[in-house]
């Protein structure tokens, strides 16, 4: 199956340490606790190599993530991430498990597209929300969301209750602004103007 979601493959080792002192020694070889779980199967407690998570803890895409825990395979998406309060590197990972015309929730990021009106008025374009929370099959999960901002004027914003896409429910709140035209000085001059 194609999907249209960029994939992407991490291998896993079993986890059979717990407890703060296992997740310190899995730390210390580099690796990052991780966790998947979801479906009919239980949770499968892993870790990861830090190096190859960082493909998809710091990027703006979102993707489905094949694993190779010893042999099993696996396809979730990254559901939570724990950091270090001071130094920033992962400390755990939840994912969830996804599978064929099932569901899954996700974070996608937005893509602005089109050249606003508000914007050829000398208005400032600001983008609130990079990702929106939607869900559907894996099949129709998209790599971005797409938002045509070719009529937003000057002072008007495009709210999360403003788009539709077919096959995705958007599970962020309606009311979430997701970009807007904020009114800047050349903006009140050009509307001045053209009100003379």
């Amino acid at each position: 199956m194609i999907y249209k979601m960029k994939t992407i493959e991490l291998k896993g080792v079993n986890r059979t340490a717990f407890g703060k002192k296992g997740a310190k020694d899995i730390r210390r070889a580099k690796q990052v606790p991780c966790v998947i779980y979801g479906g009919e199967k239980g949770e499968v407690h892993f870790s990861v190599d830090a190096q190859s998570l960082k493909q998809l803890l710091y990027t703006p895409s979102s993707y489905i993530v094949d694993f190779d825990i010893d042999g099993v395979k696996e396809r979730g998406v990254m559901r939570e991430v724990q950091f270090h309060p001071v130094k920033d590197y992962p400390l755990h990972v939840d994912f969830y498990r996804v599978q064929e015309g099932k569901p899954v929730a996700i974070d996608i990021p937005v893509k602005l597209v089109g050249n606003s009106e508000g914007v050829k008025l000398g208005g400032k374009l600001t983008l609130s929300k990079r990702k929106l929370r939607v869900s559907g099959t894996l099949e129709n999960l998209p790599d971005e969301l797409t938002i045509d901002i070719t009529n937003l004027g000057v002072g008007k914003s495009i709210f999360v209750g403003d788009l539709k896409y077919d096959n995705l429910t958007l599970l962020t709140p309606a009311t979430t602004a997701v970009c807007a035209v904020m009114v800047t000085r050349a903006a009140r001059g050009a509307a001045a103007a053209t009100n003379e």
